[in-house]
């Protein structure tokens, strides 16, 4: 099978090697649709903590595809079945994974970053991502880009929850990426009134402008973003304020423009040497405002994703504006690095 290697720091290769052998307890998956992640252009940029140096492995945890082998002693999948899988694998027996909270678990595996990935034509699920979960059958009616969507939406539903938008409500999306805009489309699903996309590339606002997710765009360096908000808020602020990028200064900013009694997503991790932020929390305390963080997502946030992009009230196709092959594996990062549209995805030849 053909395959993009990631060898190290800003090495990646086009390789021939031999496709996956499955056990008895494993699934071989043929690769549809593999979109890039920002965890995948970390990666090649910084490396991870998960890849020793030395060591070697594809890339890709936005995955969907089919079933091509399964294991004698899997039980309930078969050949030829559509499916994704989700990249975060827990242990199945800590608290958190008893929960419900896979992505939480401290002794997790991941596709992509510990195990190998789907930037290759065949990927093997090993025998505990089978026994945990993470091969989930999608509907004819899915695409599988948009079903290689899923993940990233998921993770987007999770914040969702944890914001809790109501419908009436103004919601401000720091970051217009497709992060940004899966984040718009389900606050718009939820029922927000008035949703706020900032960024401050003009092209990735015209993108978002021709998706029609958002009611006003802002770019915060041609107009100061506070004033903005507190303009289309009444002077009262926006109920919901996501940070979909990973610049301190917009954390802190977060709680100027956070309406009282208004929920803060600090969704986009800061880099290394970054983290530690100086916060204003006199405003978290006369404003009540929450803060909340989230990582990743469950099983079940992919599940409920899968259900919302497979009905009529999410479009995920406009999202994808870069498609390439896996022999164009380092264009594709390097067009999803540029910030010159949404999101990448590398799909198989027969696609």
């Amino acid at each position: 099978m053909k395959a993009a290697v990631y060898y190290g720091i800003e090495d990646i290769r086009i390789e021939e090697m031999d496709k996956p052998q499955i056990n008895q307890d494993e699934i071989l998956i043929k690769v549809k649709a593999c979109a890039v992640c920002g965890t995948d252009i970390r990666i090649y940029k910084y490396g991870h903590f998960k890849i020793p140096e030395g060591d070697k492995r594809i890339l890709g945890h936005e995955i969907a595809g089919e079933i091509a082998e399964v294991g004698t002693n899997v039980k309930g999948y078969h050949v030829g079945e559509r499916v994704v899988v989700p990249p975060n694998v827990g242990c199945g027996h800590c608290k958190m994974c008893k929960q419900g909270f896979n992505q939480l678990c401290t002794d997790y595996e991941a596709f992509g970053i510990s195990w190998n990935g789907g930037f290759a034509e065949y990927m093997k699920v090993p025998a505990q991502a089978v026994r945990e979960g993470n091969v989930i059958k999608i509907p004819e009616s899915l695409s599988f880009e948009e079903a290689a969507l899923c993940e990233p939406l998921s993770c987007c539903y999770n914040s969702y929850q944890a914001v809790d938008t109501k419908p009436g409500e103004s919601v401000v999306i720091i970051g217009a990426g497709p992060i940004g805009v899966l984040h718009a489309m389900i606050n718009k699903i939820a029922g927000a009134t008035k949703v706020m996309m900032v960024d401050i590339i003009d092209s990735r606002l015209e993108e978002v402008k021709a998706i029609g997710v958002a009611d006003v765009l802002i770019n915060s360096q041609t107009e100061d973003l506070k004033t903005r908000v507190l303009e289309e808020t009444n002077g009262l602020g926006a109920d919901i304020v996501i940070t979909a990028n990973s610049v301190p200064a917009i954390q802190q900013l977060a709680l100027e423009i956070a309406a009282v009694h208004g929920r803060i997503s600090l969704f986009g991790g800061m880099p290394k040497g970054k983290e530690f932020v100086t916060l204003n929390t006199n405003l978290i305390h006369y404003k009540e405002l929450k803060v909340v963080g989230t990582t990743g997502s469950s099983l079940q946030h992919v599940i409920n994703s899968i259900e919302i992009a497979a009905s009529d009230r999410m479009d995920l196709k406009p999202v994808v504006t870069g498609r390439f092959k896996i022999d164009d594996a380092k264009e594709a990062f390097a067009y999803a690095a540029s910030g010159a549209g949404l999101k990448a995805i590398i799909v198989s030849e027969d696609l």
